[in-house]
């Protein structure tokens, strides 16, 4: 068996916005009290990993959903950063359908428009993932990893874990407060766990 470290990917726990499924990038909203309880739960499933760093987000979800884990951040990384979603910030997908004429639009694979903010292409953020992938490199020969963040950003750092497509970050949906663990296979980078809650398998 490899001695090569996991990497743990932690998104923050239910904000006001990801309840209501409002696309929430750069606004940096605090947990809701069931976020709160849903990173406190982590604890438990947290604790099975031999963790080597852990890195979250600036953003203050992220980085309460640490604390209340259990979790020590040894850094913060603004590659962590949620997609930011320029004008259509704050709005849900069937509104951003609506403003754009009732077409099928999806972040993945139409991208946002500009508004106090300049938004974000898919590959913008997968650059971004590979560079926090490429700093923690040397700490999974020591350890498993924990990253703390957010649904989409975490969804296309998997899919450039993966050696995917950015896009394919479409296809692994990541719940709130829930944590993935990836890892090898064979040599070859896995999904080890997806959306745990309880003890994650391996």
């Amino acid at each position: 068996m490899s001695s090569r470290g996991r990497l743990v990917l932690l998104r923050h726990g239910e904000t006001e916005w990801s309840a209501t499924g409002r696309h929430t990038g750069r606004t940096d909203l605090p947990l809701t009290s069931a976020g709160e309880r849903d990173a406190a739960a982590l604890r438990g499933p947290l604790g099975t990993f031999d963790v080597a760093l852990v890195v979250s987000s600036p953003l203050q979800r992220a980085r309460r959903t640490a604390e209340l884990a259990g979790l020590r951040v040894d850094r913060v990384d603004p590659d962590l950063h949620e997609w930011d979603y320029g004008g259509y910030e704050g709005l849900t997908t069937p509104e951003v359908r609506e403003r754009r004429g009732g077409d099928a639009w999806t972040v993945f694979e139409d991208g946002v428009v500009p508004g106090d903010t300049p938004g974000e292409t898919v590959e913008e953020v997968a650059a971004r993932a590979s560079r926090v992938l490429q700093r923690v490199e040397p700490d999974l020969a020591t350890g498993d990893v924990v990253l703390v963040g957010h649904g989409h950003a975490l969804r296309v750092l998997t899919a450039t874990y993966l050696r995917q497509e950015p896009r394919f970050g479409a296809c692994v949906v990541l719940d709130a407060g829930a944590l993935c663990v990836l890892g090898q296979e064979h040599g070859r980078p896995a999904i080890l766990a997806w959306n745990a809650r309880d003890r994650p398998p391996g």
